[in-house]
């Protein structure tokens, strides 16, 4: 790989060192090794402002507390960008859990409106069935009322015929199963509209026709 030329910061590099910049401070700076650095200098013969080349009586003291002032500011200043970098990605981790915990809890609440919406309607349609069961019972008396009560006549009793009684707004009637116009004793004694006489006992009520004894045929 060749090697990165230092001569268009050569003006830049000379303000440095005149300030005592380290040779580790600048390689930073400049993103280069500190061998590129020195090499650099003793090209240029860049020194510190009153160092004289091979001089004597240079302060040795103060050019080691520079160095280590500036080897402890780049230290910290990578310190600082490296913990910066594990902040911003903690930060990052935490967001993306409370976004995924937000998610769950809004589908959990979704699927609980979505289950109550669900029994609701089971509810309300089992109700409507309950009301519609209840409103054909209680509209079928009604219906056999208007319709003059038809019964069925018994099975095995030729001579017996089922009946009802309609408790309406006009008064009280008996509707008799229409089987009883097949009947031969009726058709030859009750047939067409004829008054009668209604006894009523504690477990029978029989009808006679009116103005004749008791021994008459019912």
């Amino acid at each position: 790989m060749a090697r990165r030329s230092l001569r268009p910061h050569l003006n830049q590099i000379r303000g440095w060192v005149r300030q005592g910049r380290t040779d580790a401070w600048i390689a930073h700076q400049l993103e280069v090794t500190v061998q590129d650095i020195e090499a650099f200098k003793r090209q240029n013969e860049l020194l510190p402002d009153g160092e004289a080349p091979e001089g004597p009586g240079l302060d040795f003291d103060d050019e080691i507390d520079l160095r280590a002032e500036d080897d402890a500011a780049i230290a910290a200043e990578l310190e600082a960008a490296e913990a910066a970098r594990q902040e911003e990605e903690r930060r990052a981790a935490e967001e993306e859990a409370r976004r995924a915990e937000e998610e769950a809890a809004r589908k959990a609440e979704e699927a609980a409106r979505r289950a109550e919406a669900g029994e609701d309607e089971d509810v309300d349609e089992s109700e409507s069935e309950d009301a519609d069961e209840d409103e054909d019972e209680a509209a079928k008396p009604r219906r056999r009322g208007r319709r003059g009560g038809r019964g069925r006549r018994k099975a095995g009793a030729a001579s017996e015929l089922e009946g009802t009684f309609d408790h309406g707004e006009e008064g009280y009637g008996l509707w008799l199963d229409p089987a009883v116009a097949d009947n031969a004793v009726y058709a030859e004694h009750w047939a067409g509209h004829r008054p009668v006489v209604v006894t009523i006992e504690e477990d029978q009520i029989v009808i006679r026709r009116a103005g004749e004894d008791d021994d008459g045929d019912d």
